[in-house]
């Protein structure tokens, strides 16, 4: 018989003289390892038993063989060849051998005795824990189909959870957006929040400029007359300026005139020096001459 293991948590074997397959569910695959080691080794313990059960029914049968084979040769020749002194004395030593070879087969009897009791023994363990392992198959293929049945529960049970897994997704991810979008919201609400505290802070500046407003009106009004009074020099100095303007053209028009007959004059009076040049010239030489 050999033991397979056909899955993680489930073995088999065979016994061929009995023409029946046996089987055994374990809870995890460590119980199964253990399981199919322990059963190698009483298989393996099974079959040394055997082989030295058999060896001694061999021996035990070759050593009556060899004592009936012995008996007459040996007596046989000590008929013909001794006395009967020696033939007292061998057959002595041959029934000397003879016991021992006797009760040696006794105490193998005894112990093959005792070995079939524990065969015997081991055979009705081996029957009763075929029938625990029967009624644990049958217990095992009842518990799968049970299983079976479960894990078509457990498998429509998988798939209402996923979808509702699904479903929940796709809630948290609507969640999400909106808590994104209450993010923005904040941000926003901040932002004009801020803006807010500004245009505050701007209308009380403004509030503390409009109760020095009247003060800034009377100075608008004295800097306005003062800028009326100001506009009226500032006529009468551009008056001045045309006046002035006036003055100053005209003068212009004298100098330009002056210099046209300041110009004549010098050019007359070039005329004159150029005169008395040649004047000078010929008293000079009426000088000379005289």
């Amino acid at each position: 018989m050999t033991f397979t293991k056909t899955s993680q948590k489930f073995g088999q074997w065979a016994d061929s003289r009995a023409n029946t397959v046996f089987g055994l569910g374990f809870s995890s695959e460590q119980q199964l390892t253990k399981f199919a080691e322990k059963f190698q080794e009483v298989k393996e313990a099974a079959k040394l038993a055997r082989d030295k059960s058999q060896e001694k029914t061999e021996t035990s049968s070759n050593h009556s063989q060899e004592s009936g084979c012995e008996t007459p040769s040996c007596t046989q020749a000590s008929s013909v060849n001794g006395t009967d002194d020696e033939k007292a004395s061998h057959a002595g030593a041959v029934d000397a051998h003879l016991k021992s070879e006797n009760d040696k087969l006794k105490i193998a009897l005894t112990q093959s005795a005792a070995n079939v009791k524990k065969w015997e023994i081991e055979l009705q363990t081996l029957r009763e824990s075929n029938a625990r392992l029967t009624t644990a198959l049958q217990e095992s293929a009842a518990s799968v189909e049970q299983w079976k049945r479960q894990f078509s529960i457990c498998r429509d049970e998988n798939d209402r959870l996923r979808s509702k897994i699904d479903e929940l997704e796709e809630q948290c991810s609507e969640i999400n957006r909106e808590k994104e979008k209450n993010t923005q919201l904040k941000r926003r609400i901040e932002e004009l929040e801020s803006e807010l505290r500004e245009k505050e802070t701007e209308l009380k500046d403004l509030r503390k400029q409009s109760e020095i407003i009247p003060q800034l009106m009377s100075e608008c009004e004295y800097v306005s007359e003062k800028l009326e009074a100001a506009e009226r020099d500032n006529q009468n100095l551009e008056d001045k300026v045309r006046s002035l303007k006036t003055d100053i053209e005209e003068s212009k028009y004298r100098q330009r005139h002056l210099k046209g007959e300041l110009k004549s004059f010098l050019e007359v009076l070039d005329g004159k020096i150029d005169d008395l040049h040649d004047f000078r010239r010929g008293l000079s030489k009426l000088g000379t001459d005289n």
